[in-house]
Formats: C-alpha cells, sequence, structure tokens
C-alpha cells in the first residue's frame, strides 16, 4: 500500500469519528473562535507528549484517539479560518461532511507535493517527533494569532493547521500500519 492510500485509510477513520460525533452533537465546534480551536489542539498535542515522557495514561485513551482528535481539530480550525465562527450550529450534517472532506483533500494534495520533495523522509522519523512537531507549529500559530496574523516572512494559521494535520496522519499510519 502507498503512502496516499495510507492516508486516504487514516483520513477514513477520522472522518468516521468525526461523523459519529457530528450526529451526536451537531456542529457545535461552529462557536469555537480560530484560537479556541488552537487551544483544543494544543491540549490533544500536550497529552500525546504527557504520554510518551511518562509512558502510561490513566485515562482509558490513548496517542492514537489524541492524533486522530489533532486531525479532526485541525480540519475543524481550517473550515473556521475560511467561513469564520458562527453564533450557533449552523450547517446541517452534509455540509459539515462535505466541508470535512474538501479540507482533507486539501491536506492529502500538501501531503503529496512535500512528500515528493521530501522523498517520504517522515517515515525514518521517530513519532515522538512528529508530536514535537505539532507542539511547534502550535506555538507558531499562537504567535502568529498574536500578532493578528501581521507577520513577515511566515505561512499563516491556516498552514501550520494543515502541518498539524499531516504530522498527525503520519503518526497515525506508522500506528495503523506499522514502521
Amino acid at each position: 500500500m502507498d503512502t496516499k492510500q495510507q492516508f486516504e485509510q487514516v483520513i477514513a477513520l477520522c472522518r468516521d469519528l468525526y461523523a459519529k460525533k457530528l450526529h451526536d452533537y451537531g456542529a457545535a465546534w461552529r462557536i469555537m473562535r480560530p484560537m479556541s480551536v488552537t487551544d483544543q489542539l494544543f491540549i490533544k498535542a500536550n497529552r500525546i507528549r504527557s504520554i510518551e515522557t511518562k509512558g502510561v495514561t490513566l485515562v482509558g485513551e490513548g496517542i492514537r484517539s489524541e492524533l486522530m482528535a489533532i486531525v479532526n481539530y485541525g480540519i475543524i480550525g481550517l473550515i473556521q479560518l475560511e467561513r469564520g465562527y458562527a453564533e450557533k450550529d449552523d450547517l446541517t450534517e452534509q455540509e459539515a461532511l462535505d466541508l470535512y472532506d474538501e479540507q482533507a483533500r486539501k491536506a492529502l494534495e500538501l501531503m503529496l507535493v512535500k512528500n515528493h520533495d521530501y522523498d517520504e523522509a517522515w517515515r525514518s522519523m521517530r513519532t515522538t517527533s512528529y508530536t514535537d512537531l505539532i507542539l511547534m507549529k502550535i506555538y507558531r500559530t499562537k504567535q502568529i494569532e498574536a500578532l493578528c496574523g501581521a507577520t513577515l516572512v511566515s505561512e499563516g494559521v491556516d498552514a501550520n493547521y494543515m502541518d498539524m494535520i499531516n504530522y498527525a496522519v503520519f503518526g497515525l499510519i506508522k500506528l495503523e500500519f506499522g514502521e
């Protein structure tokens, strides 16, 4: 199985979870401002690092579920950046799924381009490095948000969300398919 197929399978797992939560909660996340999404991503990545460092989790869910959450919150963040936040759940389930699919497609396209140029270097990386890179992207995003997006040379929040999604997918590929 090639990287594209593995990416698509992992995204399908994440989408399935997103769809189930969408059924249970609706698109309640629509009220989240982008900075709140960034903080939610921080909580998930920080928990992964804590589990990696301590080697144990006292809560039933482990690294896999947190990586899936990073993918899903990253996609939610991209949707929020494009549409703006809302005062209430303003999407049907189908609209929310269509928006998810659009952002997942963009993440796949970016991964394929970067994967070509970097020659699948991510496969030789340790999974703990993905955690550190995601956390670094979160801190960068917080700085960009503090600057109200007025950067001098850096990519925007959207590019950082996209990279977080792709690093989380790489971690999930390794968990699902092995090294």
